[in-house]
């Protein structure tokens, strides 16, 4: 199969760049006066090609989903700038979908009437908009489960159903915070391998944060690591060359995947170390 990975010079500028992230730097304030604002992350640059998955990994604390909530305009950087598509960023982010780890299914909604909702609120009339929410339920596998409620479904199905939710807006960037974190492995590879059919038809710009190496790994075209907090930076980027289209089972069996994974850990397993260095945890 030949190289699989290079890794990248840091900073390295991509053409047509859907997200930029130059100099970031995002601070809270202290909870007690007198004592210096936290600083999560700190001098972060990273660009997003149009159509390209980039994945990051990173220990606990390290401001992986700081970043990503930066991208969709939820934080405003404390210095540093973000560009979408060339354009500064200013307010939400609203080329964007956001699929966060946490269902954010509306309990008392069908799974229809979830997925009809951002099209309604935007104006779509409602036939129309259910028409196309059927559509897309039978895209992630629930044309049989559309009058169920978000109580009615498995981990899995609820997960389908907020991906379908995000998608049927036709965002031209996907953010999303460890979505199938929850999941057991079984259903995490079904999804991953959802994910990367849907993702493939469409190529949209992908930012996906996880703690899972090799979920990373499996579906990325870049990997990027993040250092030990606070004051966060990206330590490293690989491009993975793996070729497309994956499997998420078949592709974890190949030498050059776990070449590829031995490479990453060995930086960021120093990272980790830290973090439990300080008895903060896991990944």
């Amino acid at each position: 199969m030949g190289v699989v990975a290079a890794q990248v010079p840091l900073g390295t500028a991509l053409t047509g760049s859907a997200v930029t992230l130059a100099g970031l730097r995002i601070a809270f304030p202290a909870p007690r006066r007198r004592e210096p604002p936290f600083t999560a992350v700190d001098g972060v640059d990273l660009e997003v090609a149009t159509g390209e998955f980039v994945a990051i990994v990173g220990p606990t604390g390290c401001g992986k989903s700081t970043l990503l909530n930066a991208a969709a305009g939820l934080l405003v950087p404390s210095a540093g700038r973000v560009a979408i598509f060339g354009e500064p960023l200013a307010g939400l982010n609203r080329r964007a979908g956001y699929l966060f780890q946490a269902d954010a299914l509306l309990p008392w909604r069908t799974a229809l009437d979830n997925v009809a909702v951002g099209l309604e609120v935007a104006g779509v009339p409602t036939g129309e908009a259910r028409a196309r929410a059927r559509g897309w339920l039978d895209r992630v596998g629930l044309a049989a489960f559309l009058q169920r409620y978000p109580h009615m479904l498995s981990g899995g199905q609820r997960k389908r159903v907020g991906l379908a939710q995000v998608l049927i807006r036709d965002p031209e960037i996907l953010l999303m915070d460890e979505p199938f974190g929850p999941l057991d492995a079984l259903t995490r590879q079904f999804m991953g391998n959802l994910l990367l059919e849907l993702w493939g038809a469409a190529r949209k710009a992908v930012l996906f944060v996880t703690h899972d190496l090799e979920e990373a790994i499996a579906l990325a075209d870049r990997v990027v690591i993040m250092g030990a907090g606070p004051a966060a930076r990206i330590i490293g980027e690989w491009r993975v060359e793996l070729p497309r289209p994956r499997d998420i089972a078949e592709v974890r069996l190949e030498p050059d995947f776990h070449r590829l994974y031995r490479d990453i850990w060995s930086t960021l397993r120093d990272e980790v170390a830290k973090t439990y260095a300080r008895g903060e945890g896991p990944l």
